[in-house]
């Protein structure tokens, strides 16, 4: 084994006892590959949302240019924006996060329509129920109010996909220190 492929499981390990430091623990590998995971979500998550603002920007730029769908061209680009940036999430999601196992092979069919359908649960009707929560019951201010919304759809969205969408045929938990 040469020492480049050797070196980020080194550091992996580092990263992990100096984690366990500073909280007091010793951090089990299932869990500790679990959590560079959800990083690795977040981050594709973060891609999806940057990118997906500059395709409805474009998208409603384009419509009123064109003078085509007025009154609704928000909607549209919003629906377009939808469509794309969760594609791009699905490609990297598929790429580098829940990556297939040796010798298994993905739906990948499957796996993007349970994309979507996780996406529009968590991002579409869960976010709108929850706002209406935050902000027509609780009072909570309209502005903080989808900060909280990702409090509770981010990590529900990376269970989704992780258990149902990306789940492999022989290892359902692939670590995470869950059982099914």
């Amino acid at each position: 084994m040469s020492w480049k492929r050797s070196m980020p499981f080194r550091a992996e390990g580092k990263a992990r006892d100096a984690a366990g430091r500073i909280f007091k623990s010793k951090i089990d590998g299932g869990v500790w590959a679990c959590a560079i995971q959800f990083l690795k979500f977040g981050i594709v998550g973060l891609s999806n949302t940057v990118i997906g603002y500059f395709i409805y920007v474009a998208a409603l730029a384009g419509f009123r240019a064109a003078d085509i769908f007025p009154g609704i061209d928000i909607y549209i680009a919003q629906f377009i924006m939808f469509l794309l940036s969760v594609l791009w999430s699905f490609y990297w999601n598929n790429k580098a996060v829940f990556k297939t196992g040796e010798g298994e092979e993905r739906n990948l069919a499957a796996a993007l329509l349970k994309t979507y359908a996780a996406y529009a649960f968590t991002s579409l009707f869960l976010s709108e129920l929850l706002l209406h929560l935050w902000v027509g019951i609780l009072g909570i201010s309209e502005y903080l109010s989808p900060i909280i919304n990702l409090l509770i759809t981010v990590p529900l969205n990376f269970i989704i996909q992780k258990f149902w969408a990306f789940r492999g045929k022989t290892d359902r938990s692939k670590g995470c220190g869950i059982d099914d």
